[in-house]
């Protein structure tokens, strides 16, 4: 009910305005949470239809990259993720710089860093914030007590203060673990959430690659090979169907989880209920994802868009959002409020999700990211796919590795 009053309060924020039939197109990479909110705009927008294209993360991002260059194609709202971000607002020309529809007046709402993160070098803001990836870790009670550990979140906290704890975790878990269950789901989301704590991390204060000197990258892929070689990763890889399929048949026990993972695990396996909790994550803050809503040039009703980007982003609609998906506002202000520092998720176990994902984003230091962010991530997950797959050796793939992120880097 408390999530029907706020959409109701939402409806009565914006006065009734009429609009020629008008089509909104807003394509996203997953479910955003946003169907009704989108009612919601368009009863305070007579004559005005909301229709949401959906793609898988890497095809978005790439046909977004073609339509922008090709000037036709995209929608009059794009979804863009952390990882491209840097990419996109290099190449400011070919978005609406929404300061100019009132959006500089927002700035004082958003974690200054998360307003940096889609700022164009000429000072246009490219995008507004829809959540941040705080993170933390998604587990399985009834496979760790089957497998003789701890189940309280407290008490699983402690198993991990660190990411070698973590991997240690795992091979006492995997001594008892119930047959055909793996310790975690996947080494790159392992690898990820570990980058997501550096800083820097692939990039300096320059602007410069340094994914191939940096020390603790390699030190990440090691660790992660460390689990991958002790047979505790389901090899999965993340946001496939077999990995879909893994969440079904309780195929792991752990998931590293920014806030925004409890939507997609809620989704894949909604008759697990119960099952799952939330703990720490090894270190304690750190940040893995995060997205933003940008209106490209070729929208034939960029004012019309620009307001439905400041709706979705609004702190009413995300407070409203997080109660239905998980993604953690990236507005601050939010993070005091009961509607998220009290909010507890059934599905979690009553886990205080609130109070362990702002506890997380609170602990962050946020990172340096650069134009080819998004590429060498993927460079990584393929690399830490090919060992799980066993086509390489953790040596040969990571030599490959630096030969992609030199390649994507140029």
């Amino acid at each position: 009910m408390a999530a029907v009053a706020l959409v109701a309060t939402l409806a009565t924020t914006a006065s009734a305005t009429t609009h020629d039939s008008t089509t909104l197109r807003v394509d996203l990479f997953g479910d955003f949470g946003y169907h009704d909110l989108y009612k919601q705009f368009e009863k305070t927008h007579p004559g005005v239809t909301i229709k949401e294209d959906i793609e898988d993360y890497a095809t978005h991002h790439s046909n977004l990259a073609k339509h922008l260059a090709t000037g036709a194609g995209a929608d009059d709202v794009e979804a863009i993720e952390v990882g491209f971000i840097s990419q996109f607002k290099s190449e400011p020309q070919y978005f609406q710089d929404l300061n100019q529809y009132g959006a500089a007046k927002l700035k004082g709402l958003y974690l200054p860093w998360k307003w940096a993160q889609s700022l164009a070098p000429n000072g246009a803001q490219i995008g507004l914030g829809t959540d941040v990836g705080s993170m933390g870790i998604c587990y399985r009670r009834d496979l760790l007590q089957a497998a003789g550990l701890p189940t309280s979140r407290e008490a699983v906290s402690k198993l991990w203060p660190t990411w070698q704890k973590f991997i240690d975790t795992g091979v006492q878990f995997e001594k008892k673990a119930p047959k055909g269950t793996y310790f975690f789901d996947s080494g790159s989301n392992v690898f990820n959430a570990m980058i997501g704590q550096l800083n820097p991390a692939y990039y300096d204060t320059q602007g410069n690659v340094i994914a191939q000197q940096n020390p603790k990258i390699k030190q990440a892929w090691d660790l992660t090979m460390q689990g991958v070689q002790k047979g505790e990763s389901a090899g999965l890889a993340a946001f496939s169907t077999s990995w879909n399929t893994g969440f079904k048949e309780s195929q792991f026990a752990t998931v590293t989880c920014p806030a925004w993972m409890m939507g997609y695990i809620q989704g894949q396996a909604p008759n697990s209920a119960g099952d799952w909790d939330i703990a720490s994550v090894p270190g304690g803050g750190g940040s893995w994802g995060g997205s933003f809503l940008a209106v490209p040039k070729q929208s034939k009703n960029p004012e019309l868009a620009a307001e439905l980007v400041k709706f979705l982003t609004s702190p009413a609609s995300q407070a409203y959002v997080f109660k239905q998906t998980g993604n953690l506002p990236s507005e601050p202000s939010l993070y005091s409020t009961p509607a998220i520092a009290g909010f507890k998720n059934s599905f979690f176990s009553n886990a205080p999700v609130g109070k362990i994902f702002t506890s997380s984003v609170k602990a962050l230091k946020p990172q340096i990211t650069g134009p080819h962010q998004g590429d060498i991530q993927t460079a990584a997950s393929n690399a830490i796919q090919r060992v799980e797959q066993k086509k390489q050796s953790p040596a040969q793939s990571w030599t490959q590795f630096l030969k992609d992120v030199s390649n994507v880097a140029t």
